[in-house]
């Protein structure tokens, strides 16, 4: 190989995503600004939340939280992004104390780029689907859809009254979201399995209402929703918001697989 041509070449031990050339997605930390977010809440059954839960994580409560958002400005990304991220409340007991968050069974996105660096880099289980946001009359409207299904469709009076980030964060922990974070190796075996901690900075809330929310949600066996099924709703917030997105930690590691298996 000539000097020019290895010059040229581009070096994988400095990469951060592919393709080398043109990266997926950008290095922490990442800003997101001008969000706007429908925040809802309802009851479900307990033994339900249990049941999309990993081990060692134990559930703290019987509420569902999920947000359905538009991002307006994400440097390296894109514009006028959706996503809907469901989350409940979750608790790990460790050496050295409990770590208490949220843990978050169902992501969707309409952005692949968001997906890959929510999947690759934190482990949430992210999906694409077709998100909207929107505010009809007096209503706030947000919907999930796939395959052409509204899995996820949820309502919230317009600016029914003002409130605050900390009664929006009373019933869930929003703050600290913990993954279950699997590297498959491309010999069929998972290279390690992790459950991984990252919280948000730098959090700027503009403005932010709340009042009584709706949540609908409808069956689809690849967006399995309907598994933590609506029992009472409870109160849903409305709000804007800057926020940035910066590196987290491994809070538990699971031991190695066994051979033969993945």
């Amino acid at each position: 190989m000539t000097d020019p041509e290895r010059a040229a070449q581009v070096d994988p031990l400095g990469a951060w995503s592919t393709p080398l050339d043109a990266p997926m997605y950008p290095r922490y930390p990442m800003p997101f600004r001008d969000l706007e977010l429908l925040t809802l809440q309802y009851r479900t059954d307990p033994a339900a939340i249990r049941r999309v839960v990993p081990e060692p994580l134990v559930p703290t409560g019987d509420t569902v939280l999920f947000h359905i958002a538009r991002f307006g400005d994400v440097p390296g990304v894109g514009a006028g992004i959706h996503e809907c991220n469901v989350m409940v409340g979750v608790r790990l007991d460790t050496p050295t104390g409990p770590v208490t968050g949220c843990y978050s069974p169902y992501f969707f996105l309409d952005s692949d780029r968001l997906v890959a660096q929510g999947r690759e880099v934190q482990g949430q289980a992210k999906r694409l689907a077709a998100l909207k946001l929107e505010t009809r009359g007096d209503l706030v409207v947000g919907t999930v859809t796939a395959n052409g299904i509204d899995v996820l469709t949820g309502t919230l009076p317009y600016k029914a009254r003002p409130a605050t980030i900390d009664a929006l964060r009373s019933r869930v922990d929003m703050v600290t979201n913990i993954n279950l974070r699997i590297v498959p190796g491309i010999d069929g075996v998972v290279q390690s399995r992790q459950l991984v901690a990252r919280q948000l900075a730098n959090v700027r809330v503009s403005e932010c209402w709340t009042g009584p929310g709706t949540v609908e949600i409808r069956p689809n066996a690849v967006m399995p929703l309907y598994r933590l099924p609506v029992l009472d709703f409870l109160e849903g917030y409305h709000w804007r918001a800057d926020f940035e997105l910066v590196a987290g930690r491994v809070v538990h590691e699971y031991p190695a697989a066994e051979p033969g298996r993945g």
